[in-house]
């Protein structure tokens, strides 16, 4: 009996942290397009570069980081 003083608190702040968790996916439009993430592995084509990715490394540089990579 006294072990339910402990658990039934407990289960009840799991249960709002996983509501917590499912809503926060949800507002951060996880479940948009379900279907569109199967599709894409399906294509040939490569996604639009974002301008993060656009940066690009001479030849000299880009052999520099493998090599030190592999150290």
């Amino acid at each position: 009996m006294e072990s339910l003083f402990l658990l039934i608190p407990l289960s009840a702040v799991l249960v709002l942290a996983i509501l917590a968790v499912f809503g926060w996916a949800l507002h951060g439009g996880q479940f948009e397009d379900l279907e569109g993430e199967g599709e894409r592995i399906l294509t040939d084509e490569t996604p639009p570069l974002d301008s993060g990715q656009l940066r690009r490394i001479d030849p000299t540089e880009e052999s520099r980081h493998r090599s030190e990579a592999l150290k």
